[in-house]
């Protein structure tokens, strides 16, 4: 009697094994050969991952923040005091400072007041419930004192403590922000040009408050 061929063994899925593998190798050689991880990138790489392994759960919630808030800066009447940008850690919202306090003060005005209720809801929002947020009082260096303010240095951190209390009295909490006065210690632009005489415009741009947005992938 003839022996019956063996039927050969499907060896398809090993492609499919092999990719996922190299995708895996290549993620982790990335990972550790970089000593600063760019959150942005983290998050296409994270998708993409998602996608070749099959899972269709490919949310990138730093993406969604930023539509949001692009949504909000563009809602209100002063949307060209206001920039969105990214860096390594997250997004980066700048404020500008002569429009949400009075020159020499760190209360906030009615302008600023508006325009944080309607970021504060944006935060708030239990899809970003892991974000935390790092914010800067920044002003130029032309020298400042009062009674309430003997530098700029208190100056500084008592506008970036006010934006501060203000999103924690919209319900954020205050384990998840932080603080920092920076006087003129990173300006944006130069404050004097090559000659060592002021430059008006690039002083003004420098007085602001920026809120470093970080997600956490954990």
């Amino acid at each position: 009697m003839k022996k019956k061929p063996e039927e050969p063994i499907d060896e398809g899925w090993m492609a499919t094994y092999g990719d996922m593998v190299t995708l895996l190798l290549c993620f982790f050689v990335m990972m550790a050969t970089v000593s600063k991880p760019d959150l942005a990138l983290f998050e296409q790489i994270q998708a993409s991952m998602n996608n070749a392994l099959g899972n269709k759960n490919n949310e990138r919630p730093l993406q969604l923040m930023k539509a949001d808030l692009e949504d909000d800066i563009k809602s209100t009447d002063i949307s060209d005091k206001m920039s969105l940008g990214s860096d390594s850690q997250g997004l980066v919202l700048e404020l500008d400072g002569d429009t949400f306090f009075t020159q020499g003060s760190a209360d906030l005005s009615s302008q600023a007041i508006a325009v944080l209720k309607r970021i504060s809801a944006t935060l708030l929002s239990d899809r970003y419930k892991n974000f935390k947020f790092s914010i800067e009082g920044h002003t130029s260096d032309e020298k400042f004192s009062s009674p309430q303010f003997p530098s700029n240095w208190e100056l500084s951190a008592a506008r970036a403590a006010s934006v501060v209390r203000f999103l924690e009295g919209r319900g954020i909490p205050r384990v998840r922000m932080q603080a920092v006065g920076l006087y003129d210690v990173s300006p944006k632009y130069p404050n004097l040009d090559v000659y060592g005489e002021p430059i008006p415009n690039n002083r003004k741009r420098n007085r602001r408050v920026v809120i470093h947005i970080e997600p956490s992938y954990q």
